[in-house]
């Protein structure tokens, strides 16, 4: 049917921030496991093949390559260079340089340019009292072992956070997991040679063997033991002076950087900031939506124990209440509904229940539905033409035509069983009751689509259902098929066309006005479901953006009380959280699962998410037993949450964009094929009217 809603936007432009969102999402991760060597990890050493040159073993650890070949150089006697690997440290980096000032000593912090991103503030401090920086790659890999891109890019970007944080750029190199010359050995000395020829000058350590009094080059870490070390060598009568490497060894340790490069360290800064948060944010999320997803299957599982067994001992509409035998008024609106408006009505005829009254409200069809209905040729039959306005308008002008307080909602592409109505009503049996939801469950089964969709109805919505009765907060009587007081719904003011679900709509209103809505499981009707992608997208959408209208327009029931309260506190936190903000992180979730498949523990990961699975295939048996269907019908299932539930989550994310983007939507028209009795003993029933 449509509706009055227009399209003030074209929702699928929406798909933008999808679009550049998630390759973000991805990236951020994917830089984040690179940094910590969980992409292309270059974090052991291989044995050497080959020794270093000799002019590098027999040399100084001050190594540089030019036109001359190797040259190296030592500290003078009496001299030491401290050297310190790694960090900055927020520990002891502050502590190295308080007492590093104490003594009046100079040093060279050979820094890890993503420590150096995550403290740009303690890389500021080192350069401003005095000290020289020097570089030991971004991540602290083995560049021997590094591809050729990774090599690039371990040196490439500690400059260019160094020039984001210090604008220079430094000339000194330490290779990670070598000591003294004699260690650049094998493919390290290949690495090395590949930078010098960049311009860089290697620094290695001092043997053991060599004497403060000889002239030192001292390697250490920001450790601890470090610290107790420099506090020792700095109290060494041998020593006259403590400087940083260059001062030693008449070097230049720095070149200058232009604004372009002091403005990308900037950003590299920033963006390694943001990329830290996103993966520390994605750890909790996952936990928590983890913890979501089961406490959600928990919920659904107890409350339809508890609904099952409270059947015949509390609900309304327990047997010794009186049977409702009042005579009902069933709406049916249409609008181009040909191919499944004659199974509707033969079906509704076909009832057990007594007296009926039938009216199908044409809405401006351009096909032949009102001709199709008028043919049946029972007087229990009223076709009613009018313009198109909406399903809304064309249930309210139903009501103005209906002889019984009792009404039954039904959509034109839905077949009942005989006895449907029946248990429908009865629920009604209890003054306080306003509304009854009744089963529906998907007709058409032949196709996969329709099969994730049957799996869908009986899991996820029948399942809820129970579940909010149980807590008194049913969030929809569906349009398929509902029971209604005719007072409850005038009380309201009909039927509303506020939103695109104008069931959920009209459900959340008869909350809010004091009524209750039932659930009754032995009223089982058949509903046809889309069967392309495209009628199924379409028909979520609305479904999806209308609950959203629904919840933002009932939202103060939140804070009322009585039982408008007891739904708006429950119901509406329900699917704020479960079908709202669940499916919003889902994508997010799914990217950092594929991201912990591909370069984390792929089995622990795989292990979680079939645990999960296996989880969600027992609560699904649970609630087909409960529906009495087939339980081989779970073989479709792990399919279901691989594709289907993905699409799912996606039209989630679509309509909250839209509803934060203040789109309105045209309502959406399924293309029907009349398939909705397939489930059924045999159409037969529905093809021959009983005589009477």
């Amino acid at each position: 049917m449509r509706a009055r809603h227009k399209q003030s936007r074209d929702p699928r432009g929406h798909w933008l921030l999808l679009i550049l969102v998630l390759p973000a999402m991805f990236a951020a991760l994917l830089f984040e496991g690179w940094t910590n060597h969980e992409v292309d990890a270059a974090d052991t050493r291989s044995a050497c093949t080959s020794p270093a040159p000799d002019a590098v073993t027999r040399g100084g650890p001050v190594i540089g390559i030019n036109r001359n070949g190797v040259q190296t150089a030592s500290m003078p006697a009496r001299t030491v260079a401290l050297t310190f690997d790694g960090g900055p440290d927020p520990l002891w980096t502050p502590r190295l340089l308080d007492l590093l000032k104490k003594h009046r000593a100079r040093a060279t912090f050979f820094l890890l340019g993503s420590q150096a991103a995550r403290h740009p503030d303690l890389v500021r401090r080192i350069r401003a009292e005095g000290h020289e920086i020097g570089s030991l790659t971004y991540t602290g890999a083995v560049l021997g072992e590094t591809s050729a891109l990774r090599f690039s890019a371990e040196l490439e970007l500690t400059q260019s956070v160094l020039a984001g944080a210090t604008a220079l750029h430094t000339n000194l190199l330490r290779m990670p997991r070598t000591t003294s010359p004699d260690t650049l050995c094998g493919r390290e000395w290949t690495a090395a040679r590949r930078a010098t020829a960049q311009g860089y000058v290697l620094v290695a350590a001092d043997k053991a063997s060599r004497t403060p009094a000889q002239g030192l080059v001292r390697q250490l870490g920001q450790t601890a033991t470090a610290y107790r070390e420099t506090e020792k060598l700095l109290s060494d009568p041998d020593v006259d002076r403590f400087t940083t490497v260059s001062a030693g060894t008449l070097l230049t340790p720095y070149a200058p950087v232009s604004a372009v490069e002091r403005w990308s360290g900037t950003a590299l800064i920033r963006a390694a900031w943001l990329g830290r948060q996103f993966s520390h944010a994605m750890t909790w999320t996952l936990g928590i939506a983890g913890a979501l997803g089961v406490l959600r299957l928990i919920l659904l599982v107890h409350f339809a124990r508890a609904h099952v067994r409270r059947l015949e001992r509390s609900r309304p509409g327990a047997p010794w209440l009186r049977e409702v035998t009042e005579p009902v008024t069933v709406l049916v609106p249409a609008y181009n509904e040909e191919a499944g408006i004659e199974a509707t009505l033969r079906s509704l005829l076909a009832s057990d229940y007594p007296r009926l009254q039938i009216i199908v409200i044409d809405d401006g069809s351009t096909d032949r539905t009102a001709e199709l209905a008028e043919n049946v040729g029972d007087p229990r039959v009223l076709v009613i033409r009018k313009a198109n306005a909406g399903k809304a308008a064309a249930l309210n002008t139903g009501l103005e035509y209906a002889r019984h307080d009792l009404l039954v909602m039904v959509d034109a592409d839905t077949v009942f069983e005989p006895d449907a109505v029946h248990h429908l009503v009865q629920p009604l049996a209890h003054p306080a009751v306003g509304a009854v939801s009744g089963n529906t469950k998907v007709g058409n089964r032949r196709g996969l689509l329709a099969k994730w969709q049957h799996l869908e109805y009986c899991f996820g919505f029948n399942l809820d259902r129970r579940m909010f009765e149980v807590l008194e907060c049913m969030t929809t009587v569906p349009g398929a098929i509902g029971a209604f007081r005719r007072d409850a719904l005038t009380g309201v003011g009909g039927v509303s066309d506020d939103t695109l679900a104008e069931d959920t709509d009209l459900t959340m209103a008869l909350w809010r006005a004091g009524w209750r809505v039932l659930y009754e499981e032995s009223a089982v009707a058949w509903t046809e479901v889309p069967t392309s992608l495209r009628q199924l997208w379409r028909q979520r959408y609305r479904w999806c953006f209308g609950t959203i209208q629904a919840m933002w327009k009932h939202r103060g029931a939140v804070l009322e009380t009585g039982v408008a309260g007891r739904f708006g506190r429950r119901g509406l936190t329900y699917l704020a959280i479960f079908q709202v903000a669940l499916p919003l992180l889902a994508p997010v979730i799914d990217v950092f699962a594929l991201y912990g498949v591909l370069f984390l523990d792929p089995f622990s990961s795989a292990a979680v998410w079939f645990a999960f699975m296996a989880v969600q295939l027992l609560c699904a048996g649970y609630a087909l037993r409960l529906d009495g269907e087939r339980v081989r019908t779970l073989w479709w299932m792990p399919f279901q949450l691989v594709v289907y539930r993905q699409l799912m989550y996606l039209v989630v994310i679509q309509s909250v964009v839209a509803a934060l983007l203040g789109s309105r939507l045209q309502w959406q028209i399924m293309k029907r094929s009349g398939t909705a009795a397939e489930q059924i003993g045999g159409p037969a029933p529905y093809k021959s009217l009983p005589t009477r």
